[in-house]
């Protein structure tokens, strides 16, 4: 597949006295300072990023949230999305599982010599739009380029600091016994898409990811329900099996969950029946799990599905003080299985 993938730029590529990074490109030199300043900071540009310091000095007033994620994703241009989409918006949505909006974020690459420079061209395009989208700001980073076969064509790290909302209570030990479990959405979609255009097993879908910043989303669901929200997490890498058995096995709480409730669609439950694959524990980039107290579980799912993020949310299972450590699963069929965590490395490079 050609990764080079054409899209609207909304940050024209200027004309560039080469096609591809080199290694020259991150000596720290001519050719760092010409990529920097016509590239990143020419797309990125805002007051405190323009000041061109080795960091970011500003003032934040509220309790904070910090995390940091990196990406090595294959391919780089997927249905829906790209690394670059994947960096701004995972980083967004961990700050968002902690009840924080996002508000700053440093933005460091990895880049192997060769990539095209119209291949990141359109990736710093795409981390600029999904800045806008999600109101944040890249204010420091970093460039480094290595030999050729020594990486694979990118990798980002993203970290991010964002204010708590004043309502959250987000913490594993707010969960309660018989809290009810909500899904934001369908799963399974962005790992599907990704696996649809890896070379050697190419199949046709309409399947796109479903990477999507989800602040908006969570600041709006505390802004109703507070600290009756009492855990969030989001389904990345290991997928919604992963989440739950964080939740059994590090809270020490049994979770009960039924199959016929879970959101899947149609054209992804055919591509992991075709791939061998559980879409348990295929990755979303755009979903996430809320525990809940029980009597507000019906308020949340009427309130999600106003939102664009949360249009499928349902509710999915419960917490219960039997089976502690354990996911139990209710089949489709009537009958029982237990759901365990992912033993190894299902979907690799995925996010």
């Amino acid at each position: 597949m050609k990764e080079n993938i054409q899209m609207q730029l909304s940050c024209p590529m200027p004309k560039f006295d080469f096609t591809t990074i080199n290694l020259g490109h991150g000596s720290g030199g001519v050719l760092t300072h010409n990529l920097l300043n016509s590239g990143v900071f020419n797309i990125l540009q805002n007051d405190l990023l323009n000041q061109k310091h080795d960091g970011a000095v500003f003032e934040l007033q509220g309790q904070l949230a910090f995390s940091t994620d990196s990406y090595v994703v294959n391919p780089l241009f997927f249905p829906g999305g790209n690394i670059g989409e994947l960096a701004i918006n995972g980083t967004v949505n961990d700050l968002a599982m902690c009840g924080a909006m996002a508000k700053y974020l440093s933005l460091s690459f990895i880049i192997e010599e060769g990539l095209p420079i119209d291949t990141f061209w359109q990736i710093l395009n795409s981390i600029k739009e999904c800045c806008t989208k999600a109101n944040v700001q890249v204010v420091t980073g970093d460039t480094k380029v290595v030999e050729k076969g020594k990486g694979d064509k990118i990798f980002i790290n993203t970290s991010g600091i964002g204010v708590i909302h004043p309502k959250a209570n987000i913490k594993l030990t707010n969960i309660m016994d018989a809290d009810v479990v909500i899904v934001s959405g369908n799963i399974a979609e962005h790992g599907i898409a990704i696996m649809s255009k890896r070379t050697g097993l190419e199949f046709e879908t309409d399947i796109v990811s479903d990477t999507t910043n989800l602040n908006f989303t969570i600041q709006k669901l505390l802004d109703q329900f507070g600290e009756d929200i009492h855990f969030l997490r989001d389904a990345t890498r290991g997928g919604l099996a992963s989440v739950l058995n964080e939740i059994a096995k590090d809270g020490n709480y049994g979770v009960d969950i039924m199959q016929i409730d879970i959101p899947v669609n149609e054209q992804v439950n055919g591509a992991c029946e075709m791939l061998g694959l559980d879409p348990l524990y295929v990755a979303n980039e755009g979903i996430f799990i809320a525990v809940v107290k029980k009597e507000i579980a019906n308020e949340v799912i009427h309130f999600l599905q106003q939102d664009e993020n949360g249009k499928n949310a349902k509710v999915f299972g419960n917490i219960t003080q039997q089976h502690l450590g354990q996911v139990i699963l209710q089949s489709s069929i009537g009958g029982k299985r237990i759901v365990n965590m992912l033993p190894g490395e299902q979907l690799p490079r995925i996010c």
